[in-house]
């Protein structure tokens, strides 16, 4: 019983698959044949189609005739079949969008996305009742139908347009009225349906013979016609004069002209007559008369995977000859000593090459199966090979020495580098690998390389701190039990050595208690690290972002931090010997130490001004995607004023406990600068945008407010109207300072976007993950 339902669901199955293609019997303007739908004539004989030959992705409307006997077998794509007319073998389409149609003006057409249409029958006309049919000769015709369905005109048929196949009832010669000619021309090659070099037709200087045209010259003459099976009818009138043949018994009769220019039995593919390449020529072919030049007997012979360069062109760029075409093209032609396809896939296209080319070394062409003239008596094959053999040789060993040579050249160059970054540290006296973990200029130690192993146990993966967009950082401790963060950084990370240079002098210089301090440094060949001083309680965002951890930042904790921020960019700006602007203030580059707090570190992309230089501009855009000034992200302005709205930021994120770009409105995907804003403007800022961890205790309403208002004028649109960081400190440690209103913030209304960085932005930008202290104490 199972077997029996089984053997039902097949059957099933089999019907389903059979007619899912939607056959179709004829086109009318209602009805159009679309690709991977079929075509058939009315006793199933022929069939048209969209099909790709062999392995090509082109697209082309053919007609199959049926291959045996069975009257519902189908012709495959891929199969052993072959199209015996094709529509638009000179237009193929890549894609399967095409569909034949009748149009508005009875014209028959493969209309596609492509483009341009390819019109069949380009004669518009007023007949409004028209079908297009398959006939079960082969025939493809476009009739326009009498009114009474009594009889009908043939306006186009495919029998006036052969491809390579000749069918019974098609003709081979030329109306005389309107000099219309029937012809065969044969595909490029057996995998390329394209207009090949063989034509087979009537002979058009006026003999009654057929013939056969090799690129315009007579290659075979028919003679006696051929006797056998088919029979071969000679019309000639005042209109036309035309061959054309009938089958005996037989719908599957047909000749073909092959891309080797013979003429084949379409049916059970013999070689009937014009085989004028193999063995002994048929009667009828002519002799092909080479050159003076070819007389001495030379022969070709095949090299594979050759590097040529020197004169070469291509014959065709339509790719329509064939291999045997590009040889004969070369052979005619007394400076070509070797010939190849331009594409290998499918052997079509020619590229020949004169005396003055060479075939030993690289260029602009890789030839797949060149093949090369020579005289039949040379002893060719060792100095072929030698002549190919010595030059790459020769090309091998220079290109070997320019890069041992390079490599070496960089290497000098690294430690020439190196060698000045130490001497900027250490002083005139400095030698590398001679410091023995000493304190040098700036106040700084200079480690070595071994000392750092020993303190990281060798970078072991458990002192793993975290890792940002400059590399990882490990805990260490050094020999006499202090605690450090040892910063490596990455080859990757797009930080030189004048940035680290720069990080190292700048924190060596500036001493702030809201500062981190570095403690030395490592250079030794590849290696560049920095080691400062250990951070127990992490980094801000470790605190801040997290749900689980953010109620240990009681209100006087962040107000602590806030103020330790503040006096730590005032510092920056105003009292250090140098005029600093951090460019990468965020809650992330904010370490903690035992008892909370703040120090600002990673100065790597800080920038020093004058005393008396307060802005600048650069094509140099470095920070983080939602801690920078419009006027810096935009406009490469660089100012004190950009870190003062990087500060903004940063205190709203303390107050809120998310992410500016965490999304605060459903409608309107705001971020947190303009989520405050509108609900500054609604009076519902103290209530809706403050940390709700913040509600359990009993929190000074006044206190926020201001560190809110001061974060939204930190904020504003204008750089002029920011405050400067000592107004910022003024305003939050004195309560009784009259605080100005603020005005329009910039704020962006924009799908949320990971926390990005970006190291150097010139025209395009990094998006690594930043956070060197990604949740992880330094």
């Amino acid at each position: 019983m199972a077997t029996y339902k089984i053997l039902i669901v097949i059957f099933i199955l089999v019907l389903f698959c059979h007619f899912s293609r939607a056959d179709l019997a004829e086109i009318s303007k209602e009805q159009n044949l679309t690709d991977y739908q079929q075509l058939f004539s009315e006793s199933r004989l022929f069939k048209m189609q969209f099909f790709s030959p062999g392995k090509s992705r082109n697209r082309y409307l053919g007609i199959f005739a049926r291959p045996s006997p069975d009257m519902y077998s189908d012709v495959i794509e891929g199969g052993d079949e072959k199209a015996v007319w094709i529509a638009n073998r000179d237009d193929p389409l890549t894609d399967t969008s095409a569909s034949l149609m009748i149009d508005r003006d009875g014209r028959l057409m493969i209309s596609h996305s492509e483009g341009t249409v390819i019109l069949l029958s380009a004669t518009p006309t007023a007949a409004t009742n028209l079908t297009a049919i398959l006939l079960d000769n082969g025939n493809f015709v476009l009739r326009d139908l009498y009114f009474n369905g009594s009889g009908h005109r043939t306006l186009w048929q495919s029998f006036d347009y052969p491809t390579d196949t000749l069918l019974p009832g098609m003709k081979l010669g030329i109306n005389l009225r309107t000099g219309h000619n029937w012809s065969l021309t044969s595909w490029a090659t057996e995998q390329a349906p394209a207009s090949g070099s063989f034509t087979f037709g009537l002979d058009p200087n006026g003999t009654n013979q057929l013939i056969i045209l090799w690129m315009g010259k007579v290659y075979w003459k028919s003679g006696p016609l051929p006797n056998g099976h088919f029979g071969f009818k000679y019309v000639s009138n005042a209109d036309e004069k035309y061959f054309m043949y009938t089958a005996h018994n037989s719908v599957y009769g047909r000749y073909t002209v092959s891309p080797s220019g013979s003429i084949q039995d379409g049916f059970e593919r013999n070689k009937v007559f014009g085989n004028c390449i193999d063995g002994i020529p048929d009667a009828g072919c002519v002799k092909q008369v080479l050159p003076q030049c070819r007389t001495a007997k030379k022969y070709w012979f095949e090299l594979r995977q050759v590097y040529m360069f020197g004169d070469s062109f291509k014959i065709e760029e339509n790719y329509t000859l064939s291999l045997s075409d590009c040889k004969a093209k070369c052979e005619n032609d007394c400076s070509c000593v070797a010939y190849a396809s331009v594409d290998s896939n499918d052997g079509t296209g020619c590229q020949i090459w004169g005396n003055s080319s060479s075939f030993v070394t690289a260029s602009n062409s890789l030839a797949r199966g060149v093949f090369f003239l020579t005289r039949k008596d040379e002893k060719r094959k060792w100095w072929i090979w030698l002549t190919i053999a010595v030059p790459i040789l020769v090309l091998v060993f220079a290109f070997s020495l320019c890069y041992l040579i390079q490599r070496k050249l960089i290497a000098r160059g690294k430690a020439r580098e190196v060698e000045k970054v130490l001497y900027e540290l250490a002083g005139p006296n400095a030698i590398p690998g001679q410091y023995n973990d000493k304190k040098l200029r700036h106040d700084i130690q200079i480690f070595s390389l071994e000392t750092i192993h020993v303190a990281t146990n060798n970078f072991w993966s458990a002192n793993k701190l975290g890792e940002g967009g400059y590399g990882p950082v490990y805990k260490g401790m050094l020999v006499d039990g202090q605690e450090v963060a040892i910063k490596r950084l990455s080859t990757s990370s797009g930080q030189g050595l004048v940035e680290f240079q720069n990080e190292i002098k700048l924190i060596a210089k500036l001493q702030h208690t809201n500062l981190v301090r570095l403690l030395g440094c490592c250079v030794e060949g590849e290696e560049k690290i920095l080691v400062y001083e250990y951070m127990m309680n992490k980094s801000l965002d470790f605190f801040l972002f997290d749900a689980s951890r953010r109620d240990t930042l009681k209100w006087n904790i962040r107000l602590n931090i806030i103020e330790g921020v503040a006096q730590g960019i005032l510092y920056l700006h105003k009292y250090s010997r140098l005029r600093v602007i951090h460019r990468d203030l965020k809650a992330s580059n904010i370490l903690l130490d035992d008892n909370m707090n703040p120090k600002i570190s990673d100065f790597g992309l800080a920038r020093i001004f004058g005393k008396q230089e307060f802005e600048a501009n650069t094509e140099r855009i470095v920070g983080t995607y939602g801690y920078m000034s419009p006027e810096y992200a935009m406009n490469g302005i660089v100012s004190m004023k950009a870190d003062v709205f990087s500060f903004g930021v940063l205190v709203l994120e303390i107050l809120n406990g998310k992410r500016n770009n965490s999304c605060y409105h459903l409608e309107r995907p705001l971020n947190l600068i303009g989520y405050a804003w509108e609900l500054w403007k609604t009076g519902r800022v103290f209530e809706e945008l403050t940390d709700p961890m913040l509600s359990n205790e009993s929190t000074p309403i006044n206190e926020v407010m201001r560190c809110i208002h001061v974060g939204l004028l930190c904020v504003q649109a204008n750089p002029m109207d920011r405050p400067s960081m000592s107004n910022v400190v003024t305003m939050l440690t004195s309560e009784s300072s009259q605080l100005p209103i603020p005005k329009q913030p910039a704020f962006f209304i924009e799908t949320p976007r990971a926390e990005t960085e970006i190291r150097e932005q010139l025209v395009n930008c990094s998006t690594n993950e930043l956070t060197i202290s990604d949740m992880i104490a330094r």
